[in-house]
């Protein structure tokens, strides 16, 4: 009987997706992760101790996925517990605040953290987050955040957890990249060609933010 409960949970999706949200403190990534979880939005503030996660289950094309998100602390002391959750992620949403250029600069600190403790394979996102802000008060402009992800070849969204601006696009488009991934080395696999695959990479993508 237990055996059978088990197989009819694994049955209800296709995919387990373990998804990773990176960045420095204040970013937002705990406001994307309940917009995106739970359609709401809260502006006070408070800071993540440890991780936090929330599940969502994602319908694509005849497929069913359930992502698993984890929130990380993006202070310094709680680095340390939050490496251990590199090792398990599929993919990474790497955030910073458009108002904070040192949020911006610090990418190239978190990108290292994703070289040192992630897979080779996991699937990268850059989102610069709040660009639903005066445009006086940002600090870092559409075409640095394009600019940047390009380098780093991986794919790059504006978003407002507060407007729910490319929110629902920005998990959807990493989820379809990772579940693609799967479903090819599955092939492979299958086809006994022992080729590696590589995290999705293309060009910066998403709506610009209004």
């Amino acid at each position: 009987m237990a055996n059978r409960g088990k197989q009819g949970a694994q049955s209800k999706y296709d995919h387990l997706i373990k998804l990773l949200l990176i960045g420095d403190s204040g970013v937002g990534k705990s406001c994307l992760l309940l917009r995106y979880s739970e359609d709401s939005f809260t502006p006070s503030f408070i800071t993540t101790i440890g991780i936090d996660f929330k599940i969502k289950s994602l319908p694509l094309e005849d497929k069913k996925l359930k992502l698993q998100i984890w929130d990380t602390a993006g202070q310094e002391r709680f680095r340390t517990i939050t490496t251990a959750y590199y090792r398990g992620a599929m993919g990474i949403l790497l955030v910073y605040d458009v108002t904070d250029e040192r949020s911006f600069a610090n990418v190239k600190n978190w990108m290292r953290q994703i070289e040192q403790h992630a897979s080779e394979s996991v699937n990268k996102i850059l989102i610069g987050n709040k660009c639903d802000v005066d445009p006086a008060d940002r600090r870092v402009s559409l075409e640095q955040g394009r600019k940047l992800a390009e380098e780093y070849r991986i794919k790059f969204f504006e978003t407002s957890a507060k407007e729910n601006v490319n929110v629902d696009e920005a998990f959807y488009t990493v989820a379809r990249d990772i579940a693609l991934r799967i479903d090819n080395e599955v092939d492979l696999t299958a086809s006994g060609k022992n080729v590696k695959i590589g995290p999705g990479v293309g060009p910066a993508g998403g709506k610009e933010c209004c």
